[in-house]
């Protein structure tokens, strides 16, 4: 009796895991790609803002959920490239840039979103629907939990395969690689260091900004303030956790999603422990992976440098 109990909300854990753990996906296979380029990304959270904001402004105009994406990959990829032109050709400190990124995302929405609503509730606008793949989402269990999602989280698990080739199987790769362990080797060899980091951060944004967009027009159909809540942080801890590796560092999304979606269901079981310490259960796993992980000696030797070296 209790398996049957327990199966259903087992089900429905990993579905909303594998929902959830879609926009740190997207964030986090844009890291991957600036990291090993050799650019340190603290900026991933407020690429992602900008994105949730994009994405609404665009649905918001065009009337469409894909002219929201679009929005959202513009946001990004707008801040990425503002990243790229700090860090790169400014050479400006990556972790302080990477910081001030954020603030500045987070009070430029939050200027322009409280311009637009006085009272800072924005209206509903058009959303991704569940799309059922068919015969896949008819499989007992696996169909629930995989194939019964909004057509970003399709997107965001094709993508895996798609980078892991593309960033360890191609002559690109092996370039970008190369620009993210030994720059100057890669100039003599006729790498253009700078374009390649342009093209990782640029990349890098607007695969942040469809995690935002997922947040906004794949979650809750509107936007409002404080909708990414860290997940930008989060999908560093996984790039971390699964060492540079796409398919290592998906199960570490699917190991946070997983987390987030487990706290959010342990808040309705009426458990005598207050509502903040379970909010708390996926940020306190990823700062045990900072801890446990940050110094293996796994990331690009050349990761945070500027190039060429002040």
């Amino acid at each position: 009796m209790n398996e049957f109990l327990w199966l259903p909300f087992l089900v429905s854990l990993l579905a909303a895991g594998v929902r959830l753990a879609t926009p740190l996906l997207f964030a986090a296979l844009g890291g991957i790609t600036n990291e090993l380029s050799g650019v340190l990304n603290i900026g991933l959270e407020g690429m992602m803002i900008g994105g949730t904001f994009g994405a609404y402004i665009g649905a918001l105009l065009s009337g469409s959920e894909w002219g929201g994406a679009l929005g959202g990959m513009l946001a990004g990829g707008l801040l990425g490239l503002l990243f790229a032109y700090l860090s790169i050709t400014w050479r400006a400190d990556q972790v302080v840039l990477g910081t001030g990124l954020n603030l500045f995302a987070l009070g430029l929405t939050s200027f322009f979103f409280r311009s637009m609503y006085k009272a800072g509730i924005s209206q509903f606008v058009p959303s991704f629907d569940v799309w059922n793949v068919p015969l896949l989402s008819d499989i007992p269990l696996i169909g629930q939990i995989f194939f019964r999602q909004v057509p970003l989280v399709y997107l965001a698990y094709l993508l895996i395969p798609l980078f892991s080739f593309l960033l360890y199987k191609t002559t690109w790769g092996l370039k970008l690689r190369c620009c993210g362990e030994h720059p100057r080797a890669a100039e003599t060899v006729g790498v253009n260091v700078t374009r390649m980091r342009y093209l990782a951060l640029i990349l890098s944004g607007m695969l942040a900004g469809l995690g935002g967009t997922f947040l906004s027009l794949g979650q809750i159909s509107a936007f409002t303030e404080g909708l990414v809540s860290g997940r930008g942080f989060i999908a560093l801890a996984a790039i971390i956790f699964g060492r540079w590796k796409p398919l290592n560092v998906a199960f570490a999304c699917l190991l946070f999603g997983v987390a987030d979606a487990l706290q959010l269901r342990l808040q309705g079981f009426g458990l005598p422990i207050r509502y903040e310490f379970l909010l708390m259960f996926p940020y306190l796993l990823t700062l045990v992976t900072f801890v446990v992980f940050v110094n293996r000696g796994d990331s690009p030797a050349a990761l945070g440098k500027p190039y060429p070296e002040k």
